[in-house]
């Protein structure tokens, strides 16, 4: 079962870990924050518990903090 995750220029295939595979465990993976971060699946914004499913497309988007 894989997934599609598209971070920054990137967009990679990468295989899901079990059925359970959240966002959070996406962000843990890169090390990033949810803080920092917004996710998409298949185009629609999610929370970091939203589990990832065979063939989603999952994006992630840099936040950027500024005055």
């Amino acid at each position: 079962m894989n997934f599609t995750l598209i971070f920054k220029n990137n967009k990679e295939t990468r295989s899901l870990a079990n059925d359970n595979t959240t966002i959070n465990d996406i962000l843990n993976d890169l090390d990033l924050s949810s803080e920092t971060v917004v996710a998409k699946k298949n185009g629609e914004i999610v929370i970091e518990d939203e589990k990832i499913q065979d063939g989603d497309e999952i994006q992630l988007i840099q936040i950027i903090y500024g005055g």
